[in-house]
């Protein structure tokens, strides 16, 4: 398949900027993957079109402060030293101490550059055979780099149509309620919409749910660049699935009771993890998983998630799920009735 395939229009007031004024306050629309009908309808009526006998998956991981800014070390005592922008993806060692990085003006930085950051910590580019002609280096510290160096140094990682820097809301709006496993280079932002009374309504309804944990890597989110999309590559993320999650969500597949993905990254994880009778296996693994027209899902039958970018990873994976032609005309139907695209915007439920 092309990569023009995946296009539509979209106008650019309707990627989202902010929020919503108060969590869970959002359009949702509904469509039926096998007609292709659409409903409009509001998140608070999500309940209402859920199955008691729902098992509803979500994922967990939280996300890291990983937009750091140091300045070279040699321009540090001279006048206008530029700070260099660092995208933490994941640690290389169990030390914590080498991490793989993705950097903005990437031709610049090279082995050897030593980069200090805002709490005084030094940062020294290394040689690593994936470095060379991309975006990616590795970066070594003689400290190890946890949660609170991260406090000190980091910025949310907004994604970058969200053309504004970071502030103090979205340290809480751009996180889930639930996240608990830190280690996300970006949201799992389907769960944004979720709040502590929808869990209760859910609750009410006798609805059970569980949680995975997949680490959302930027390789989601970086654009395909093959004009076929076959010949693209995902970049890895690391999932895992809890033993008693996993007998959860067996049992339900042996019982015939529908699964609930919440999120594209919860749909990657339980794919990623699943025979070919949709039982997972519990533990920790990496997913290169790409997911497009022609794929067989064999756990997930529903699925919750936002809008996504054209010719994305995403549009392309939610196409597999319910049909390219049924999408992009909920999405053209999303577009004339002014739903709001991307992290901080809409959501579908597609059942």
């Amino acid at each position: 398949m092309k990569l023009s395939d995946f296009y539509f229009d979209l106008p650019e007031e309707l990627i989202a900027q902010k929020p919503a004024g108060i969590r869970g306050q959002d359009k949702l629309m509904v469509l039926n993957r096998e007609t292709g009908e659409v409903q409009h309808l509001k998140m608070e009526n999500l309940p209402d079109l859920i199955t008691p006998d729902t098992l509803m998956v979500f994922n967990n991981s939280k996300v890291r402060r990983s937009r750091c800014y140091g300045i070279r070390e040699s321009e540090i005592e001279g006048q206008g030293g530029r700070e260099q922008e660092f995208m933490f993806l994941n640690q290389m060692t169990p030390d914590l101490k080498i991490w793989h990085t993705m950097v903005k003006g990437a031709k610049k930085v090279k082995p050897g550059n030593k980069y200090r950051f805002n709490d005084g910590s030094i940062g020294v580019i290394i040689d690593h055979e994936n470095d060379a002609g991309s975006e990616f280096r590795t970066i070594q510290f003689e400290c190890p780099l946890d949660d609170d160096w991260f406090s000190r140094n980091g910025h949310i990682p907004l994604p970058p149509y969200i053309r504004r820097e970071d502030d103090d809301t979205d340290s809480e709006r751009y996180q889930t309620i639930y996240a608990k496993e830190t280690g996300s280079s970006a949201c799992p932002t389907a769960g944004l919409h979720f709040t502590d009374e929808m869990f209760r309504r859910l609750d009410e309804k006798g609805i059970e749910r569980c949680f995975v944990t997949l680490h959302v890597g930027l390789g989601t989110f970086l654009p395909v660049r093959a004009e076929n999309i076959e010949d693209h590559k995902m970049h890895e993320e690391i999932y895992s699935i809890p033993f008693d999650v996993a007998e959860k969500i067996n049992k339900a597949k042996k019982e015939g009771r529908p699964i609930l993905a919440v999120g594209t990254t919860s749909v990657r994880t339980l794919e990623s993890a699943s025979d070919e009778n949709g039982f997972v296996k519990a533990g920790s693994s990496a997913t290169h998983i790409f997911m497009y027209p022609g794929y067989k899902f064999k756990c997930v039958n529903k699925m919750f998630t936002n809008f996504h970018t054209p010719e994305s990873t995403l549009i392309m994976l939610v196409s597999a799920f319910a049909g390219r032609e049924h999408i992009l005309e909920a999405y053209k139907k999303a577009v004339a009735e002014k739903y709001h695209f991307f992290s901080y915007g809409d959501a579908m439920l597609i059942k």
